[in-house]
């Protein structure tokens, strides 16, 4: 199989590497995160004006892309620049969801999305969901002609700054089971909607959503009735995906700062690269990036295949990305020494993320036992 990404792929990446090298820095991503946006609306614009949401997308639903290796491309270099537009939360998780799901008429925002006109959001975690997609206790019963909703969401990236939610609702069955999971979409605005922002371990802002007996019109209803986990799990899968390729962005660009921090720093008169010892440790960090580079390729790969081996492709990428992009941090940190640790440092920033990433849409753990949980479905 042949990966090497295609001209327009090349071209789009070269442009976005460059404008992140000439455009984005540490200052500007402390400064946004400062916000109560959490993000710099200018640059989201430049984004947007560079065709890199509508990367995200095919082009049926107004975009250039939408593939695999389309989303590898575009977060692997945002990962290297630690960008906090919010990317994953409206473009790959809501507006993937209404991509897949949606009808002429829902998809209609797309246009909005990908112009950067409008953030989405996806809420489909809740406080005692434990990463599992079908645990969803929010409830939505037929009231009149349409919709009422009542539940709490947690973690909805970017929910506060939404316009737009796609909030996975159950219409029948128990609290854990796949069947009977509908997905809405919900103004941003909606009477009976309470929306308040923490900041996550990384410093990005993440919601809890209330939804109070908020009524919503028949035409709310994204997808099939009851028939919303797979939709739900297609989307996510593109979002760990999206992590996946992240990960490996800030690993390479921990990795480099490391390298040059090896080389320049001083010790007995002599540059402390050149200590074995070191270098040991050194070319272990670059046998698993290259490792994880590896799983981030078969997942790209896997994005378009059967369920089972989509999903079990997913969810060994996101394995191999807990363990090695904990080991990355931890790593260059201590070759770094004390220095590593500052707050002034990117360094220190990468690691944040990384230790966040590893814990998006389930941690190691996590992925580990529904690896081995899809292995023993596929073996039926």
């Amino acid at each position: 199989m042949n990966f090497e990404h295609s001209a327009e792929r090349r071209m789009l990446a070269d442009s976005l590497n460059r404008f992140i090298a000439q455009q984005y820095n540490l200052d500007k991503r402390l400064q946004s995160l400062a916000t109560d946006l959490g993000y710099n609306p200018e640059i989201w614009q430049q984004l947007a004006d560079l065709g890199v949401i509508g990367a995200l997308f095919s082009e049926a639903d107004g975009g250039f892309g939408g593939g695999g290796f389309d989303l590898a491309l575009v977060f692997e270099a945002l990962g290297r620049g630690l960008l906090v537009e919010p990317l994953l939360g409206s473009a790959v998780l809501a507006g993937g969801a209404i991509a897949l799901g949606g009808t002429e008429e829902h998809k209609g925002h797309l246009a909005s999305i990908i112009d950067g006109s409008l953030i989405a959001a996806l809420a489909h975690e809740e406080p005692d969901s434990h990463y599992e997609t079908q645990r969803i206790a929010c409830r939505a019963e037929a009231h009149g002609t349409g919709w009422r909703l009542n539940g709490i969401k947690s973690l909805v990236l970017h929910g506060a700054q939404a316009g737009l939610l796609v909030v996975a609702a159950r219409t029948a069955g128990a609290v854990d089971e796949r069947e009977g999971i509908s997905l809405f979409l919900v103004p941003g605005d909606a009477q009976g909607l309470e929306i308040h922002q923490v900041p996550t371990h990384d410093g990005g802002p993440v919601a809890q959503v209330r939804l109070n007996n908020l009524n919503l019109p028949k035409q709310a209803l994204l997808g099939t009735l009851h028939q919303g986990h797979a939709l739900l799990e297609h989307c996510i899968g593109q979002g760990l995906l999206a992590l996946c390729a992240e990960a490996l962005g800030a690993m390479e660009a921990a990795k480099l700062a490391t390298l040059d921090y090896l080389r320049t720093r001083q010790q007995f008169g002599r540059p402390i690269g050149s200590f074995q010892a070191l270098q040991h440790r050194m070319a272990v960090l670059l046998l698993e990036i290259e490792q994880a580079r590896s799983a981030v390729i078969n997942a790209a790969a896997a994005l378009d295949a059967d369920r089972l081996t989509r999903e079990r492709a997913l969810s060994a990428a996101k394995v191999s990305i807990g363990r090695i992009g904990t080991l990355v941090a931890e790593e260059c940190i201590q070759l770094h020494g004390g220095i590593g640790m500052t707050w002034e440092l990117p360094l220190a920033h990468y690691a944040k993320r990384l230790v966040m990433i590893d814990h998006q849409l389930g941690d190691e753990d996590h992925h580990l036992q529904r690896y081995i949980a899809l292995g023993q479905e596929q073996a039926l």
